[in-house]
């Protein structure tokens, strides 16, 4: 037996995909008498009956789609490496591994990065959306280069620096009968239907601080884990809420943004290895977090 071309596995595989050898010679930019010879030189090199012939037509046999899996199998193994040759030619420029809770994954990411890759347009940028407690723990591991969540950490092996954000605003729908005011305040929004973030957040306390402040407690109807979804909610008319700009700006379009009074801050923090592997590359990316942190979308009226 003859071990087979890389052209002769080429036309098995146009053959079997196109379903003609007509079309497989499209394909492989040849004759169609050229197709035909590399199947028949195909078969005697192996010693298979790759093929039946029907009616002019060339329909695999039990042993040719056998083969055909095979030939795929070592083919996707081949456009695999290519792919790693190219990730491995990108990060030459550098690698940026980095991480945000979902909350930030929207236009505000965008927005840092927009801004990181105007001083470093070659550098290959991963991003991963997760909770703080995966991403807090990832960047102790030094999985991640860097990371944005909504609590600190306190750990020799890294830097913990807030990303201050503008104060929190009241969001309403479109067209709401408060959008007439100047400032929301908790009577405002005293018996109106209120989408809440889940009592275990950050937000949600601060919140109910302040209505509780007045004797008052907000009228809630939904409640929601992610700010998106809070957001979102708000956006399809369901209710209003309070959050911070750069988590709502998913719906900035749609919905009507004011002052809340009292004025409640709301940080995150971005945390990054004390020897970061790349610390020149993480110290840029975290001046672009803190510069793209007041261009919220989010504008009050």
């Amino acid at each position: 037996m003859r071990n087979p071309s890389l052209r002769q596995l080429e036309a098995l595989m146009a053959v079997v995909e196109a379903g003609t050898v007509s079309r497989a010679a499209e394909i492989l930019r040849i004759s169609q008498p050229a197709a035909s010879k590399l199947i028949q030189d195909l078969e005697a090199d192996t010693g298979l009956q790759l093929f039946e012939r029907d009616s002019g037509r060339l329909v695999p046999t039990g042993r040719g789609m056998r083969l055909y899996e095979e030939v795929e199998r070592i083919f996707g193994g081949v456009h695999q490496l290519a792919r790693a040759v190219d990730a491995i030619r990108r990060e030459e420029h550098g690698h940026l591994v980095v991480g945000t809770m979902p909350a930030l994954s929207g236009p505000y990411i965008t927005r840092v990065l927009s801004h990181f890759r105007i001083r470093h347009p070659d550098v290959f940028v991963s991003v991963e959306a997760r909770s703080s407690q995966f991403l807090t723990e990832a960047v102790l591991l030094r999985r991640l280069d860097c990371v944005m969540v909504t609590t600190g950490l306190e750990h020799p092996s890294v830097i913990s620096e807030r990303l201050s954000s503008p104060p929190a605003v009241a969001i309403l729908p479109r067209g709401h009968r408060l959008s007439r005011k100047t400032v929301i305040t908790p009577v405002d929004f005293a018996d109106e239907p209120f989408i809440s973030f889940a009592p275990s957040s950050m937000m949600r306390r601060k919140v109910d601080a302040a209505f509780e402040a007045v004797g008052l407690q907000p009228r809630i109807v939904i409640e929601a884990t992610t700010a998106p979804n809070v957001a979102e909610f708000v956006a399809a008319g369901f209710g209003v809420t309070v959050g911070d700009p750069l988590s709502m700006e998913v719906v900035a379009n749609r919905v009507t943004a004011l002052p809340f009074k009292p004025e409640l801050s709301f940080e995150y923090e971005i945390i990054r290895p004390i020897r970061a592997r790349n610390s020149s590359l993480v110290a840029d990316f975290v001046e672009a977090a803190h510069a793209a942190a007041f261009m919220t979308s989010i504008k009050q009226r």
